[in-house]
């Protein structure tokens, strides 16, 4: 199994010590949040970003606005950031409510400040192998891969699923290391022929224990992006009837956790990541260090 909780220690601990030498120079990395709208899942990651900002040492600063919010007013905001000189990442919390043009309020944030990667000037800067900000789940996962000594050179890398926040820069990042990449989503046919030629599989594509051992390739590496909240008890039975301990915490709160990787995977996969406990610790270590990264690149010190 693949710690991203040891692995995002590690991260965490390297960001520590650059945030005391920037502090020697009197210099304290600032990320202001965005949080639109009350989606509790979103309330509960943006915590989660703040304590770990706070702990770092990362100066942060949360701004909350109503369902209600109009584009106008997040731009207004966006805009008073990009500005301040003592903000050096702008995260925009998604999703954002139904009437707010995320497309376009994505595209305001500056792109050395855009800390999610998601900015089109980030985008191309990757494709091209230029320096840039990535988005951070992808990032993490490539530490992941570098940090447990998994080649990536040479290596037949799938991607199921095709997001512009993890499965497009995937495979790009995977493709800068060599790999030979197919990317799979919806409308791809034969999708079990497919991942089953993967040396290394990476799923994210929410829907919970989607990929059983018989889309897997024995020994192969699978990271398994996906977080899904399964509430159906036939939905429950089916991913964990063999997990007596998840089974009575499902019986107590009527919900469980599953990742988009059926967990009779770890009878065939050389490595994977549990859910939760793998990539997701990750993504926040990575958050954390391209606020430092975004810090570094406005001052010229990278």
């Amino acid at each position: 199994m693949l710690d991203g909780n040891r692995i995002a220690g590690q991260i965490r601990a390297e960001l520590a010590r650059e945030i005391e030498k920037l502090s020697r120079s009197g210099i304290v990395p600032g990320l202001a949040v965005i949080l639109a709208g009350g989606n509790p899942a979103s309330e509960i990651y943006v915590r989660s970003k703040i304590k770990a900002c706070e702990q770092l040492g990362i100066r942060s600063e949360l701004l909350r606005f109503n369902d209600f919010v109009a584009t106008e007013q997040l731009l207004q905001s966006v805009a008073q950031l990009n500005s301040r000189q003592d903000v050096d990442g702008i995260l925009v919390q998604l999703p954002v409510p139904a009437q707010v043009e995320s497309g376009i309020l994505l595209t305001t944030v500056a792109p050395d400040k855009d800390v999610d990667g998601l900015h089109p000037m980030n985008i191309g800067n990757l494709s091209a192998r230029r320096p840039a900000l990535v988005p951070c789940t992808p990032a993490g996962i490539m530490e992941l891969l570098r940090r447990s000594n998994i080649p990536i050179e040479g290596q037949h890398a799938v991607v199921v699923g095709r997001s512009n926040i993890v499965g497009k820069p995937m495979s790009m990042l995977l493709l800068n290391e060599n790999a030979t990449v197919t990317i799979c989503h919806s409308k791809t046919r034969n999708l079990r022929e497919l991942t089953r030629e993967a040396d290394i599989l990476v799923v994210a594509i929410g829907r919970p224990g989607f990929i059983t051992a018989e889309y897997v390739k024995a020994g192969a590496t699978v990271i398994d992006v996906g977080v899904n909240r399964v509430t159906d008890p036939d939905e429950f039975n089916r991913i964990f009837a063999n997990d007596p301990e998840r089974m009575r915490s499902f019986a107590g709160k009527g919900s469980a956790i599953a990742g988009d990787v059926h967990p009779e995977v770890v009878e065939v996969a050389g490595a994977l990541t549990p859910v939760p406990g793998g990539v997701g610790p990750l993504t926040i270590a990575m958050l954390l260090a391209n606020t430092v990264k975004a810090c570094d690149m406005r001052r010229g010190r990278s």
